[in-house]
């Protein structure tokens, strides 16, 4: 979900993170996003109302009673604009007023008046997050539809340690993104693919193939944001963990099988976006290989073909949907369709490697998406793009299908907190 062309109206409290707010309106401007800074009093004890206008290109509104703000009853006009509430840092106060419907002052009269989605991002002391009284105003909150973000561990302004430090940028926007999403996917685990394989020869050396993981990546991050449990099994990739995403590094082909297999029980979905390498040596050396004169033979035998495998395997259900992907440089529709049949999968997306801005190493693609109903050329778009129509289909293809009783239910969860016995969990991830 992209933020390009909403609206997100920012409420920044009093704590010592609300320096982090210059940042995360830079961010959310970047992202393509219009920003609407309030602040509440004490946030301008920390950051000045001028260094925050001045990123976001918009006057920020500090009072609920000021004539010239109000002169066009400016909290409404701020909550009715509003596609998303952030509230980023979130103390303790402003999270037990919001809990309390408590409208007291610009933000949380705000926060009252606005139908849009909200997020809160609370950033304290450890011990203060810690607190039951925080935890249960969070669960009420959470209760109401409000998308609470977990906060970072870490060495705090305080001189503690722990939890409770605003998580960076490009986590909130993220929660921000799936808070926009539409949450199509709720009850759908995921199971995504990406990035390449390697087949050694000998300790330092192994074939392998271009692909960067981004297209895989984009996939496992877009159905995070629109509900899906996901679990992400990358290949060597040189990208970050997806936010909200369990995901799980391998090498070589048979670890990629064998982690899918172990997975594809409590899976939905399969979209097998890996560029899985085709070939290991026949045999594996355990030195180095020293280098010969001359012509040097290098016996090859097939690796395990890891989407072909999960959507023949004796565990495939009615309910599973199996998506593959062709990476061709000819023949590209010919061949995915013959991919789809061999394969036995739903959906395949085919692309020509060879076309600019379509291949390995890039933000965008430009894909063909094939089932057994037609097929669907799409134009060259940015693989976040790329990855929404898929799942599009997806949804699509899930309402020809039945669902299995419980498959992939998402269930309650709380947040770890400071002294808990609980096990580390998050919370849930909710929509207003």
């Amino acid at each position: 979900m992209s933020l390009a062309g909403k609206t997100v109206v920012l409420g920044v409290s009093g704590g010592i993170a609300a320096y982090k707010a210059a940042e995360l309106t830079r961010a959310l401007k970047q992202a393509g996003a219009r920003v609407r800074v309030l602040m509440t009093r004490g946030a301008t004890e920390f950051i000045t109302p001028l260094t925050l206008q001045t990123l976001s290109a918009e006057p920020v509104a500090t009072e609920l009673f000021d004539l010239t703000q109000e002169s066009e009853i400016g909290h409404i006009q701020l909550a009715d604009s509003a596609d998303v509430l952030l509230v980023a840092p979130a103390t303790a106060n402003v999270i037990a007023k919001l809990a309390a419907g408590i409208a007291d002052d610009l933000l949380t009269t705000v926060a009252l008046a606005t139908r849009a989605r909200i997020v809160v991002a609370p950033a304290m002391n450890v011990h203060m997050f810690g607190n039951p009284v925080v935890q249960q105003n969070l669960e009420r909150l959470e209760s109401r539809g409000v998308r609470v973000v977990t906060p970072a561990a870490g060495f705090l302004a305080c001189g503690y340690e722990g939890l409770g430090r605003l998580p960076e940028g490009d986590v909130i926007l993220d929660e921000v993104a799936a808070a926009l999403a539409p949450q199509d996917l709720a009850g759908e685990s995921v199971l995504v693919t990406a990035g390449p394989t390697r087949e050694y020869l000998d300790p330092v050396r192994f074939l392998s193939n271009r692909s960067s993981g981004k297209m895989g990546y984009a996939i496992a991050r877009a159905a995070w944001r629109r509900g899906a449990r996901v679990r992400l099994v990358s290949g060597p990739a040189a990208l970050a963990d997806p936010h909200g995403v369990t995901t799980v590094r391998v090498e070589s082909a048979a670890e990629m099988l064998a982690a899918t297999a172990a997975e594809i029980a409590e899976t939905s979905v399969v979209i097998a976006a890996a560029a899985v390498a085709d070939y290991r040596p026949g045999r594996r050396i355990e030195e180095k290989r020293a280098k010969t004169e001359g012509r040097t033979n290098l016996s090859l035998e097939t690796t395990p073909d890891v989407v072909a495998s999960l959507a023949r395997s004796t565990v495939r259900r009615e309910d599973l949907i199996v998506v593959g992907f062709a990476a061709e440089t000819h023949d590209v529709t010919a061949r995915a369709r013959a991919k789809l049949a061999r394969k036995a999968l739903d959906l395949i997306v085919a692309n020509d490697v060879t076309q600019p801005g379509a291949g390995f190493d890039v933000d965008t693609n430009q894909v063909t998406l094939i089932d057994r109903d037609g097929v669907t050329p799409l134009p060259r778009l940015e693989k976040s793009e790329v990855a929404d129509a898929i799942l599009d289909r997806v949804v699509a293809l899930r309402a020809s299908r039945p669902r299995r009783a419980g498959g992939g239910r998402r269930t309650k969860v709380a947040r770890l907190v400071p002294g808990s016995t609980r096990s580390p969990r998050r919370p849930r991830s909710s929509r207003s």
